[in-house]
């Protein structure tokens, strides 16, 4: 049996590997940011060093 620790943001363009106890969880899935979990509703970014994810 294998278990998963962490896993990539569920965000399509996010390059962020998150781990499942410190994530945002929505809809089960499992974000790096409330940024990439709301969709990037002000256009923002989740801040993190090398990842330009937005919409």
């Amino acid at each position: 049996m294998t278990i998963v620790s962490s896993m990539k943001c569920a965000c399509e363009t996010c390059l962020c590997i998150v781990s499942l106890s410190d994530a945002v969880q929505k809809q089960n899935q499992y974000y790096c940011s409330d940024a990439c979990a709301n969709g990037h509703p002000s256009g923002s970014g989740c801040g993190h060093t090398g990842c330009n994810c937005h919409q």
